[in-house]
C-alpha cells in the first residue's frame, strides 16, 4: 500500500521530532516530499526508511558530512527495502535494546490503531512482545516497521509463526556452523602459535569487525537464493499453465 504522510505522521512513526525531519532536510539527506494541495509536503515510504537509516547511521558514532558521504554511494534507484536492508546491515553488529511503549505511542509509531489480532502479528513477527501490562508492550525498533508494512499483507497468523521459527532455526544452526569453523580453522591455530599480548588483543578486535561482514554476506546469500527459488517456481507456473491450456502449446 502506498504510504503518505504529512511530517508530523512521519515524524511519529520514525520516533523522532518535526525539527529533525526539517533540519535532515533541509542538509540534503532526506529528498524534498511532494508537494500537494495548499503545499502541504507528503512523504512515502523512501522517506520513512531513509530516515531510520540515517537515525541508525547516527547511532553508530557517524558525523552528518560521513552520513551525506553514506547516503550518496547509494544507487538512485533504491526501493525502500534496499534501504531497509541497509539499516539492518548497519545495525546487525549492535543490536537495538527493546524499548517499553504503551499502546497509544505503539499506534502513533505504526501510524495507525492496533487490533489485538494485529498485536498477535506482531508479537508473531518479533516486532514486540507483551507484557504483564495489556497496555505496554516491549517493543524492538529495528523490527516494528517492517511489520507494520507486513500487516498489510494478507498472511496468515499460523504462516508468519512458521516463517520465524524457520528463520531462527537455520539462523542459529548457521551461526553455530560458522563459530565452529571460525574457532577451528582460525582462532585454535592462531592461540597454538603462542601469540604476543598484543597480537591476541588486535585478533579480538578483529573478531568485532567481523560480524557486520558476515551479516552482510548472508544477506545477499538469502536474497540471491530467495530470487532463484522464486525464479525456479514461476518457471513451473508457466509449463504447468502451457500443458494444461487446450490452446497453449505442449511443453
Amino acid at each position: 500500500m502506498e504510504v503518505r504522510l504529512t511530517v508530523d505522521e512521519l515524524a511519529a512513526r520514525a520516533g523522532v521530532t518535526v525539527r529533525t525531519v526539517r533540519f535532515y532536510g533541509t542538509k540534503g539527506l532526506l529528498p524534498p516530499p511532494e508537494l500537494g494541495a495548499r503545499r502541504v509536503g507528503w512523504y512515502g515510504a523512501e522517506h520513512l526508511d531513509r530516515l531510520g537509516l540515517i537515525e541508525e547511521l547516527q547511532r553508530q558514532g557517524l558525523t552528518l558530512a560521513a552520513i551525506e558521504r553514506y547516503l550518496a554511494r547509494l544507487p538512485q534507484d533504491s526501493t525502500p527495502l534496499d534501504l531497509a536492508i541497509h539499516r539492518a546491515l548497519v545495525a546487525s553488529w549492535t543490536p537495538e535494546a527493546p524499548e517499553e511503549a504503551e499502546r497509544g505511542h505503539l499506534e502513533r509509531r505504526a501510524g495507525r490503531r492496533l487490533s489485538e489480532e494485529q498485536l498477535d502479528r506482531l508479537a508473531a513477527m518479533g516486532a514486540l512482545e507483551r507484557t504483564a501490562d495489556p497496555e505496554v508492550f516491549r517493543v524492538d525498533p529495528g523490527l516494528l516497521p517492517l511489520g507494520v508494512r507486513i500487516l498489510d499483507v494478507p498472511i496468515p497468523l499460523e504462516t508468519l509463526l512458521a516463517a520465524r521459527a524457520v528463520v531462527v532455526e537455520h539462523s542459529r544452526a548457521t551461526a553455530r556452523e560458522l563459530q565452529r569453523l571460525f574457532r577451528e580453522t582460525v582462532w585454535r591455530p592462531f592461540r597454538e602459535s603462542e601469540p604476543e599480548p598484543d597480537d591476541v588483543e588486535r585478533m579480538k578486535a578483529l573478531t568485532d569487525h567481523i560480524q557486520p561482514m558476515v551479516a552482510q554476506a548472508l544477506v545477499t546469500a538469502f536474497q540471491k537464493s530467495l530470487r532463484e527459488e522464486l525464479g525456479e517456481e514461476a518457471e513451473e507456473d508457466v509449463e504447468e499453465d502451457a500443458g494444461g491450456d487446450p490452446g497453449g502449446a505442449a511443453p
